[in-house]
């Protein structure tokens, strides 16, 4: 099942989930690490000194050392349980 809209972007797809799996108004949206901090946030992760939006993703998955981090597109595929997806493709399968 699909939860995001088809064709969203990555930009899209991080507010959604920062806005708790609904789209913000876009005069409401966060670029890509902004929105990918509100989600974490919002999830309860404590982020500590990372503010790059790959890095914050890894959190969000408990993923903290660097050496053991993935990429945009595979921490979103691991997030989402799937893989091979374009990172927005991916979060699309993501509730919130």
């Amino acid at each position: 099942m699909s939860y995001g809209k088809f064709g969203s972007t990555l930009v899209d797809e991080l507010n959604r989930l920062a806005n708790g799996g609904t789209y913000p108004p876009r005069a409401d949206y966060k670029d890509t690490a902004a929105a990918a901090k509100a989600w974490a946030i919002r999830k309860g992760v404590v982020l500590g000194k990372v503010t790059d939006t790959v890095g914050v993703i890894n959190y969000i998955n408990n993923i903290k050392n660097r050496n053991d981090m993935l990429d945009i597109a595979g921490i979103c595929n691991k997030i989402a349980g799937t893989t091979g997806l374009e990172p927005a493709a991916a979060l699309r399968e993501v509730a919130n």
